[in-house]
């Protein structure tokens, strides 16, 4: 397995005035908290959105990894549904200080190329803006950030900059290259 630099971009807000947010898309689009926390429909969520972009990081995740880390205080997944079928979602999470991370953000890639992205991703940066409402026991939200890479989605950092976001950090690191996993084994052609 070879090596490949995959360079990382961290973005924030620091007001929510900064959120310049996209039209909705035609059709019957909503976006909806999952409020009951799930282990198995954030595994679907991810491995659907991230498998053919290589997030790999949670694949190895227990189911009681996955309930403790949906169980956190402000832990939050808001999901775009296109006629009642997942079409992406977006996940953040709390940190110290008023600040809100967008973990995960993305679509389905059955859905892309829709309109619903940049929809999707002004509804989660307001949620992440008024997070504390919701939570009362955390901070209010002072800086939204998120980080995105070169093995994303060829409009990602596009749709974060056209959203108000400003970098704040570049880094180029190494991987290894390997295939995308798929939501399942196999399921994206080689």
């Amino acid at each position: 397995m070879t090596d490949i630099p995959v360079t990382t971009w961290s973005l924030e807000q620091t007001d929510p005035d900064d959120l310049r947010p996209a039209a909705a898309p035609e059709g019957d689009v909503r976006i909806v908290r999952s409020e009951v926390p799930s282990p198995e429909y954030s595994r679907f969520l991810y491995a659907s959105v991230g498998g053919d972009i290589r997030w790999t990081d949670r694949l190895g995740w227990t189911y009681a990894r996955w309930a403790e880390h949906l169980a956190r205080p402000g832990v939050e997944t808001w999901v775009a549904l296109d006629r009642g079928t997942p079409a992406g979602y977006v996940e953040l999470e709390p940190q110290d200080d008023g600040v809100v991370e967008i973990v995960y953000f993305g679509l389905v890639p059955a859905f892309r190329g829709r309109r619903i992205g940049g929809h999707l991703l002004s509804y989660g940066v307001a949620r992440a803006w008024d997070l504390s409402q919701r939570w009362p026991e955390l901070a209010g939200t002072e800086r939204v950030w998120l980080h995105t890479c070169s093995l994303d989605g060829e409009h990602a950092m596009a749709n974060y900059l056209r959203r108000g976001f400003k970098l704040f950090d570049t880094k180029v690191e190494e991987q290894p290259e390997g295939p995308a996993p798929g939501p399942w084994p196999g399921a994206f052609p080689v």
